[in-house]
């Protein structure tokens, strides 16, 4: 790519690992990048600066709303066009420019292309200092394609909260199982749904006010006589559906609140990044890499292309690299050689941070490093 220096002391593991960590502007670098890889890209994730006033020790956070908006609208319109026919961008921001964001990203790529706004629980503790503690961040989901995209993205897996629902007590040779009610509103009903059930022991059982069966009195019998019908212990309790693990779905379709206690919080991706680089000053607005594992099993596939335009402190490229995606990671600071590159070697070497241990990490691959020059071309 013109304008683009390979620099050979700043690379990790063989050249032709597809990987690449671009020093430079994305506005610069992006129409650059269409010209090799548009409709490529799987998964776009951006972390802009989220406008908020403060001066952090990496990058300066105090541009003005219009010069913020300005600079946001050319990233997203120079990351649209990379994106495959199924591919997905995922925006994460707080409360000072969300609204506006999201008005920006539906007049660029349209309203229909918006899948959802996912809340983050960043941080656990109270902040006292404020009028209300900001005790979460967002994530705006776009998708070039949302009903294709429906239809491609990965559910989630189980939490161990969820499968502990799954259990046998009265030891069903089918396995484990969890109950769920055998009713629904009466509104969505037909006349064969009200009726009254008779349990083993004897009690007769009707649907509450405003409920109906879930199912007419025949097909009810069948799952009676199938032992999917759990009436509790006595033979006489409210009638449950049995659901078996066995049956159920590989993984759940992905909520909109991230708790977390399930992907992280700013004060552990904090830990994660100081125990790579104790050394070098604390990045002050990381994500942890359970926040990034979670975007990028959802939006892609092991061999898709992941792209951060706002790397940051690499959390994104860590992860896409220990979960078997390609990726590229652009950032314009001094940092892209501190943290960026960094961390990605130690990634290659095997670092056992973050979520290394939950994928079975234990290094490999490799990154081209390229620098971006003075005359690196703009797109026409």
């Amino acid at each position: 790519m013109s304008g683009l220096e390979h620099v050979p002391g700043l690379s990790r593991g063989p050249a032709g690992a597809g990987n690449r960590l671009i020093h430079g502007d994305n506005r610069d670098v992006l129409p650059a990048l269409a010209r090799e890889i548009a409709g490529a890209v799987r998964c776009v994730y951006l972390d802009p600066p989220y406008n908020n006033r403060e001066r952090w020790t990496h990058y300066d956070d105090r541009d003005g709303h219009e010069r913020w908006l300005a600079a946001v609208e050319a990233t997203l319109a120079g990351v649209w066009p990379l994106l495959r026919a199924d591919g997905s961008l995922w925006v994460s921001i707080d409360d000072h420019e969300v609204h506006y964001l999201k008005v920006l990203a539906d007049r660029l790529f349209g309203r229909g292309a918006f899948v959802a706004t996912i809340v983050w629980e960043h941080r656990t503790s109270r902040e006292n200092r404020r009028v209300f503690s900001h005790n979460h961040e967002y994530l705006l989901v776009y998708a070039r394609d949302p009903e294709r995209f429906k239809l491609t993205r990965n559910p989630i897996a189980p939490s161990a909260a969820v499968l502990a629902r799954y259990r046998n007590p009265d030891a069903d040779p089918r396995g484990p199982w969890q109950s769920i009610s055998l009713t629904a509103q009466a509104g969505h009903g037909t006349a064969a749904q009200f009726y009254e059930l008779v349990a083993p022991g004897g009690r007769r059982h009707r649907p509450p006010k405003g409920r109906c069966w879930i199912y007419t009195a025949e097909r009810m019998r069948a799952a009676v006589a199938a032992g999917e019908v759990f009436f509790g212990a006595d033979g006489n309790g409210v009638p449950r559906l049995k659901r078996f693990l066995a049956a159920a779905p590989a993984g759940l379709t992905p909520a909109t609140l991230w708790a977390a206690a399930e992907v992280g919080t700013t004060a552990a991706a904090k830990r994660e990044v100081l125990a790579l680089f104790p050394d070098e000053p604390v990045f002050d607005t990381p994500k942890p890499e359970a926040l990034l594992r979670r975007v990028v099993e959802i939006a892609t596939d092991p061999g898709d292309l992941v792209l951060d335009a706002y790397l940051g402190s690499g959390t994104t490229t860590a992860v896409a690299h220990k979960t078997g995606r390609r990726w590229i990671g652009v950032e314009r600071g001094a940092h892209a050689v501190t943290h960026g590159a960094r961390r990605m070697a130690l990634v290659v070497d095997g670092e056992a941070g973050g979520i290394s241990g939950e994928v079975g990490w234990r290094g490999g691959g490799g990154f081209r490093f390229e620098r971006a020059g003075p005359r690196l071309e703009r797109a026409a």
